[in-house]
């Protein structure tokens, strides 16, 4: 099952992607798609409608999750990724926190703020919690997660290493947290370690992977989280990026507005962000 929300920002409406790729409005069944109703019993009630029963929705494209509560994320977690900045492999998932402003729809445009010199990208699985994670283990860690979706990690590079503090800075900028295209539930992925990732800027292919290679699979990030914070339905982890951002080439390439930046990953869709300048 896709999931999606559909509308103006901050006014959405819950759908179902169709068979037939259109946007089916869930509105008569749940208020949003929010932490609230990613529990078991709700997704299988969402999963037991007939999509073409259900009258078709259009417009944008908003974050495929709504009111997420922490948007957490793996630094260099993959080791052919750590290589290409310079540093070491981690002893521990490497976390940060993205600012919850910088949440946008899967299409929106990237706004490169005020004296931005160094804007980057990265394509992440995000991983959506369905169910409370306290001190869980590896083998349990699984069956807390709602579903998985597409995210660009946007980064500036020089406010996230030059502006003194942690990475937070250059990760928080409005529009730099895209999520979706939709929300995949579960059962329909299946093995989160067996998906390939990839970035193309201008129509060229920078970012290829496959989440096989993390160094910290799904399942032990989460357990990890749940062992330092309590994961709640709704909360997103983004999991890291493979090779090929723009920081790692030599010379560096960065973007500037005019460019256009495209994340997919096999099963969970494709999102597009045309770059434009703050004003």
């Amino acid at each position: 099952m896709k999931l999606a929300r559909i509308g103006n920002a901050g006014s959405e409406r819950p759908a179902v992607v169709a068979p037939d790729g259109s946007f089916r409005d869930l509105s008569d069944h749940v208020d949003d798609i929010t932490g609230a109703t990613l529990d078991s019993e709700t997704l299988g009630r969402l999963a037991a409608l007939d999509p073409m029963a259900l009258p078709e929705i259009t417009g944008r494209i908003g974050a495929c999750v709504g009111g997420i509560g922490k948007f957490l994320c793996i630094g260099l977690n993959y080791s052919d990724h750590a290589a290409e900045a310079g540093m070491a492999i981690p002893e521990h998932p490497i976390l940060f926190l993205k600012a919850n402003s910088a949440i946008c729809g899967p299409n929106d445009d990237l706004i490169q703020p005020r004296g931005s010199q160094a804007l980057d990208w990265e394509v992440e699985l995000g991983v959506v919690i369905g169910k409370t994670a306290k001190y869980v283990d590896r083998t349990t860690a699984l069956e807390h997660v709602a579903g998985y979706c597409v995210i660009n990690d946007v980064s500036e590079r020089d406010f996230q290493t030059k502006l003194t503090g942690q990475w937070t800075k250059g990760k928080s900028c409005d529009t730099f947290g895209p999520v979706g295209p939709w929300l995949v539930s579960a059962d329909a992925v299946g093995d989160p370690q067996a998906l390939d990732l990839r970035c193309d800027v201008n129509g060229t292919t920078r970012q290829t992977g496959s989440t096989a290679t993390m160094i910290f699979g799904v399942a032990d990030i989460i357990a990890h989280l749940s062992q330092l914070m309590t994961l709640h339905p709704g909360d997103v982890i983004s999991t890291g990026t493979p090779p090929g951002v723009g920081m790692g080439m030599k010379p560096p390439l960065y973007l500037a507005p005019g460019d256009i930046v495209e994340c997919s990953i096999d099963g969970l869709g494709t999102q597009k962000q045309g770059v434009v300048a703050d004003v």
